[in-house]
């Protein structure tokens, strides 16, 4: 599918917006508590939208004020319908974070963000490189693979990589905090399941205590394969969970800071 051809109305996100007799004081934590979203919406009992609410509007305002006086009204807003390409430019001329998506009536629907742009192009990427994956398999193996999203253990994850980087690391960390990462691709072999695509990912799941990832789950049944090549560059590797993974702290080859700080291409 085009860019053009993907629509906010599939990568929106749910919220809860504001009631505008709600206390400053409690808008206020949610806007703390909130990771992904500069602004709340604030919409009516009927679920109309009536404004927006982010933290520079209640500056120095008393807790036991009411956020009817201090939304902003008549925000700029996305239509489901509307192409995540060209969202994106409103929202980048909005100069906002994010925009509450509305329909024909004015119901709120839900907001779209940056990062909902970001997911949008992940999203699209990966059915590639699964389709590639399984057929680098059936051809390799002569049989046919099943393809199916689900969620697997964290701990018992096989890594067929022995060393990640300690910056890229941290920039997964991120992305599954925020909801951003892509979803791992690995091969269930009987009872084992090697990661093929997504070490960083599976190593900050794990630093972040989470149990369970959602990934792409190639399954290859023991019966039609006697040796699964990946299992056997695990064994020779030594790599048998994701402790034995090395942690690289040098800075990514492909990473280069300004001043000082040179590319590792150019030490």
């Amino acid at each position: 599918m085009a860019v053009d051809e993907v629509r906010v109305e599939s990568y929106m996100t749910d919220v809860e917006p504001v009631s505008p007799d709600a206390w400053v004081t409690d808008v206020v934590d949610r806007l703390k508590a909130a990771r992904q979203y500069g602004d709340l919406p604030v919409a009516d009992s009927e679920g109309r939208l009536l404004g927006c609410v982010g933290a520079i509007d209640l500056v120095e305002v008393a807790g036991d004020e009411r956020v009817e006086g201090h939304m902003r009204p008549d925000p700029v807003v996305l239509r489901p319908g509307m192409s995540v390409k060209n969202a994106s430019r409103v929202i980048f001329r909005a100069g906002q974070q994010s925009l509450p998506v509305v329909g024909d009536d004015g119901e709120l629907l839900g907001v779209f963000s940056n990062g909902d742009a970001v997911r949008s192009q992940i999203e699209r990427t990966t059915p590639s490189k699964v389709r590639s994956t399984r057929e680098m398999l059936e051809q390799s193996y002569d049989t046919a693979i099943d393809v199916a999203e689900r969620e697997v253990e964290v701990a018992g994850l096989i890594p067929t990589q022995r060393e990640v980087h300690a910056d890229e690391l941290e920039g997964r960390k991120y992305e599954l905090r925020n909801g951003l990462a892509e979803p791992p691709i690995v091969v269930a072999y009987g009872p084992k399941t090697l990661i093929i695509d997504g070490h960083h990912r599976a190593l900050a799941a794990k630093r972040l205590g989470i149990d369970r990832l959602v990934a792409h789950v190639l399954t290859v049944s023991p019966d039609a394969v006697e040796e699964l090549g990946f299992l056997r560059t695990a064994r020779l590797a030594g790599l048998s969970g994701l402790d034995d993974i090395t942690v690289d702290e040098a800075r990514h080859p492909l990473i280069e800071k300004t001043g000082a700080g040179q590319s590792a291409t150019q030490r």
